[in-house]
């Protein structure tokens, strides 16, 4: 057995070097870093794929960050989430390790993120047919000497139908109902009996909730879904019978909706379902449109503290410049 000591080169630590540049680095770390871990959801516990990303923010002294304790913190932390006894929500997760890496790395700031795809069974809506839908749940967490911030946050799907384009499909056919000797009245009863054809996107909603230090809020991400996807004209599912894609494409037509239109809906959900929530805490929904008729997409964004949002539905004044995630997050820096 060698039982000589180390040797100079092994004792070296490169990164704590001065850097030849002595510019501060806003964000060094890891990216990429996939586990299998056990979070609590749903009032269970699961198993979940999950994606992380750990960074710090670097002094200008420091020539680099250490990178292998990112990855010994994620690995120390994860043992105890899957193999411990009390598994931690996204968030929490998100901030013990946040809080652990900005205590190993000696960083004045760190922040964390994880995604992590999870499942929920639910019935298709005339057949009655469980169907496995599968959503992305997102917590986040940022960690320095101030204190910590956390966010929690989904991804789901469904469907919107394009209102503007409906408007023009039923203009035409009243003028051809018209020409076939339809008076007025009965015209409008038609259009109101018979779903009036526009093209279609799919969805893809994302909504985060924000929580200050001390605030321990129980955000269910199973409610958050139903908000994201009730924002939308319809939701979407998996598995169909003939009889569940005949109600799927009705209600997506009886519901157009624009972009703007699930965003807001989406913050109107918030607000309502969640009335015991303080107003600093933050929001941000954000739809994406996959447009069918374009080659482009279409994306819409609101985000700022819950108070600022209220204050704007009651019709009161509120600052033109709402608040981003980046400036609520970095507010306990």
């Amino acid at each position: 057995m060698n039982t000589s000591a180390p040797t100079e080169a092994s004792t070296i630590d490169v990164q704590a070097r001065e850097p030849a540049v002595a510019l501060s680095l806003s964000q060094v770390g890891v990216t990429g870093v996939e586990k299998v871990i056990r979070l609590q959801q749903g009032g269970s516990e699961q198993l979940f794929w999950a994606r992380f990303e750990c960074v710090v923010e670097l002094g200008a002294n420091q020539k680099g960050a250490h990178m292998s304790r990112f990855e010994e913190v994620v690995n120390e932390t994860i043992g105890q989430v899957v193999l411990g006894e009390a598994p931690f929500k996204a968030e929490t997760l998100a901030e013990h390790i946040a809080l652990l890496v900005r205590e190993r790395q000696g960083a004045r700031r760190a922040e964390v993120t994880v995604q992590a795809r999870f499942p929920e069974h639910k019935p298709a809506p005339v057949s009655g047919i469980e169907t496995q839908e599968l959503y992305t749940l997102h917590g986040c967490a940022v960690a320095s000497a101030s204190g910590t911030r956390r966010l929690i946050g989904v991804t789901a799907q469904g469907m919107t139908a394009c209102p503007c384009a409906q408007e023009l499909v039923a203009a035409g056919a009243r003028e051809r109902l018209a020409e076939e000797g339809y008076e007025g009245d009965e015209i409008e009863r038609i259009l109101a009996a018979v779903p009036v054809a526009t093209h279609n996107q799919r969805g893809l909603g994302t909504l985060h909730i924000g929580l200050p230090e001390g605030l321990d809020a129980e955000i269910d991400a199973a409610v958050l879904v139903q908000i994201v996807e009730g924002s939308m004209s319809s939701e979407i599912y998996e598995l169909m019978k003939r009889s569940d894609e005949a109600h799927v494409v009705t209600k997506a037509h009886r519901h157009p909706r624009f972009v703007e239109d699930c965003v807001r809906e989406m913050i109107r959900g918030t607000v309502e379902r969640f009335p015991q929530l303080p107003d600093e805490v933050w929001l941000s929904a954000r739809q994406e449109n996959l447009e069918t008729i374009h080659q482009h997409n279409v994306v819409a964004e609101r985000y700022g503290t819950l108070g600022e949002i209220r204050a704007q539905l009651r019709g009161e004044p509120t600052r033109e410049q709402h608040l981003s995630r980046r400036s609520w997050l970095d507010a306990s820096v």
